[in-house]
């Protein structure tokens, strides 16, 4: 069985959100994602790399990117497609709302509630609007089922220890139910970098210590001071969603630490999140090479079901 913390799910509402949302100006319309992901986008649209470096020139980033979405929303599937997928990868769990990809709350649940006890819908918090939006989440939790919060500080342009953040945490305490919490490097070239360091957990763990924690996407480039989080806090649990493991795995990639503390100490803190709209990969074949990452059969079950059923509360 395969808990998936982080599994994208592009059917033809997200895709259509997310378009909405770079035409405003939002999502990867920063230099950043242009540069680290500019050569697989030319190609998407079927240009060598000097042709796409002149349209961000010409058209701007905003335009190039919406482009690059419209390009993309043409592998657009269906929400029974979505499911084949997680039954030939043997997913037994998606969490929805945890991704890269824009859903509404309603779009959201709309596809947990059709697929009920096999799609776990997240609900993405919007700091900046205040206490209305912490009771969205609330009512979401409590009349729709949603089973945690996402918070990315990057998206926000708030450091995840904000105190705009606290009411929601105090209410996922409430709820008893977990926070996602984006912790590694963004690309956005327009706010700092440290918006995501694990140290922030940290003091979040400090001031909510019966609150659960899942630390998204590895953590680099402060992957030791993440290990160290989650090393003095137990209720940290850290994910490696979007990285793709046969990386990870490499020398001198930078997650040896984590890798080998996730075999031992941390063992039961490891939670397997796939990412793979994002990667571009087949979800199986990154399920694979997570596995790869595992030295024995009792902390592959751990990594990949019992620690996220654990955070889920799934018996």
């Amino acid at each position: 069985m395969i808990i998936d913390f982080e599994c994208d799910s592009p059917t033809e509402e997200v895709k259509k959100a997310t378009l909405e949302l770079l035409r405003s100006g939002g999502g990867f319309v920063h230099r950043g994602y242009f540069n680290k992901f500019g050569s697989r986008w030319a190609s998407m649209l079927g240009m060598n790399q000097e042709e796409f470096e002149e349209a961000k020139k010409s058209v701007g980033y905003q335009e190039l990117a919406v482009r690059v979405a419209e390009k993309y929303m043409e592998k657009t599937i269906t929400h029974e497609e979505f499911i084949k997928m997680l039954d030939d990868a043997g997913v037994t769990y998606a969490c929805i709302g945890t991704t890269g990809m824009w859903a509404s709350v309603d779009d959201t649940w709309a596809l947990a509630r059709e697929f009920e006890g096999r799609i776990i819908p997240f609900f993405r918090s919007s700091p900046h609007e205040g206490m209305p939006n912490v009771k969205e989440f609330e009512d979401a939790v409590r009349k729709k089922g949603f089973k945690g919060l996402v918070v990315s500080g990057f998206r926000e342009n708030l450091p995840s220890n904000h105190k705009k953040y606290y009411p929601f945490y105090a209410k996922c305490v409430e709820l008893d139910v977990p926070a996602r919490i984006t912790t590694a490097l963004h690309l956005y070239t327009d706010r700092p970098m440290g918006l995501c360091r694990p140290s922030h957990l940290d003091e979040i763990a400090c001031d909510f210590p019966e609150l659960t924690i899942v630390a998204g996407l590895g953590g680099w480039p402060w992957v030791p001071e993440l290990v160290a989080v989650a090393t003095r806090h137990r209720n940290v649990y850290i994910d490696l969603s979007c990285q793709r493991p046969e990386n990870v795995k490499r020398d001198g990639s930078g997650y040896e630490v984590l890798i080998e503390h996730g075999n031992r100490w941390l063992q039961d803190q490891i939670i397997f999140a796939s990412g793979w709209g994002t990667q571009g990969l087949p979800l199986k074949q990154i399920i694979r090479e997570t596995e790869e990452l595992t030295k024995n059969d009792t902390i592959k079950r751990k990594w990949m079901y019992e620690n996220a059923a654990r955070v889920l509360k799934i018996g």
